[in-house]
């Protein structure tokens, strides 16, 4: 039988292995422009992709619990993946000196890629 929390854990894996995907055809395609390039693109869907994972583990890493705790929690994973987007998008531009339109378009490829694994329904075992 597969709790909530459990079917949350595994459409999160599988948003993670698709991202990584996405993410490396897009650096891939951004190598022709040049290696700065193909970082920014791998760095911003990589912050997509670890803002998820710590999303998933803050958010349903409490097991099951009452209504507030969980949506307390559900909150919070969402507050610190923001947070850590954009703080490697600050870095990345800022400090690094990466350009950022294939930064962006990496993160919209991420974003992209996990709507499309968490549209489909998981198999049932």
């Amino acid at each position: 039988m597969l709790t909530s929390v459990a079917i949350g854990r595994r459409l999160a894996q599988r948003a993670i292995a698709w991202q990584a995907i996405a993410i490396a055809v897009t650096a891939l395609a951004f190598l022709a422009k040049g290696g700065s390039w193909a970082l920014a693109a791998g760095l911003g869907g990589a912050a997509i992709a670890l803002g998820g994972w710590l999303s998933s583990v803050v958010a349903l890493g409490g097991g099951v619990n009452p209504s507030a705790g969980a949506l307390a929690r559900l909150l919070a994973g969402v507050a610190l993946k923001w947070v850590v987007v954009l703080a490697v998008l600050l870095l990345g531009v800022g400090q690094a000196g990466l350009p950022p339109v294939p930064m962006l378009a990496g993160v919209i490829v991420a974003l992209f890629a996990q709507l499309l694994a968490m549209a489909r329904p998981l198999a049932r075992h």
